[in-house]
């Protein structure tokens, strides 16, 4: 199939116009309103609140404005995925998905959304998908470049053939010049959903399902020109979205 790879310089230099709007929830403290009933009101510690505002001490003044939740409210731009925004805050794409109620990958411009800037750290987790479990195949929609909610620790040992580290890259099928179809023949243009690399089949043969750190549960069902050696293609549906997977070292697992 042919495949458009972007270069890391080429990640940089895009990524960095793309737009960044977000705004955490505030509140303008009133006369009689202390740390403790805000705490309350808001279902969160005060200890939490003095962190998120730098306080040294219990004392707040009316018309003070404080910050009462960690939660951002992020409003979507032109090329934003999930698996970007995700990139962003620190959180992964099923806590996004979980903690706005979202059934597919699917985002627009000026839609809002609410993300811990801070979720994989102790932050409540979506209920959809706990870390520990085998994610589904949501993959990279048309609108959407997902990064596995489980991390590399999570795949069981007994069940790795093979691990390396290799050099990644992303590619699309929404490009002009692009076929769409990969090597084994799947769609990826009906199929967009689907978790995808392309492999030098006398590294990681056709076929293999494997785990790629940062990109999730995949199978190899493509080559490429320039795919040689210790080197894969994600495949990843928008343009956007590839270019800011951009160039990196991953880590590797191929399953039994």
């Amino acid at each position: 199939m042919k495949k458009t790879i972007f270069s890391l310089a080429a990640a940089a230099a895009l990524t960095t116009t793309a737009g960044f709007s977000a705004q955490a929830e505030e509140v303008v403290v009133e006369k009689g309103d202390t740390l403790y009933s805000l705490s309350k009101e808001h279902n969160v510690s005060v200890e939490d609140i003095k962190s998120w505002n730098g306080l040294s001490s219990d004392i707040i003044m009316a018309d003070n404005t404080l910050k009462v939740s960690d939660e951002e409210v992020y409003t979507v731009v032109a090329g934003d995925t999930l698996w970007s925004i995700g990139e962003k805050f620190g959180a992964s794409v099923e806590h996004i998905k979980g903690k706005n109620d979202l059934q597919s990958d699917l985002i627009h411009p000026g839609q809002e959304l609410v993300v811990y800037s801070d979720a994989d750290n102790g932050k409540p987790a979506p209920a959809p998908a706990k870390p520990s479990e085998k994610p589904k195949d949501t993959n990279p929609s048309v609108n959407e470049a997902s990064a596995s909610a489980v991390s590399e620790n999570d795949v069981k040992e007994e069940s790795v053939a093979k691990e390396m580290t290799v050099t990644a890259t992303a590619y699309t099928a929404f490009c002009d010049g692009c076929s769409g179809t990969t090597a084994t023949g799947v769609d990826l243009r009906a199929n967009p959903d689907k978790k995808v690399i392309a492999v030098d089949p006398n590294v990681i043969p056709l076929g293999s399902k494997v785990y790629v750190e940062g990109y999730g549960y995949a199978t190899a069902e493509d080559t490429g020109g320039a795919i040689k050696g210790d080197r894969i293609d994600v495949f990843i549906p928008t343009q956007d979205a590839a270019v800011a997977f951009g160039k990196r070292e991953v880590n590797v697992k191929v399953l039994n």
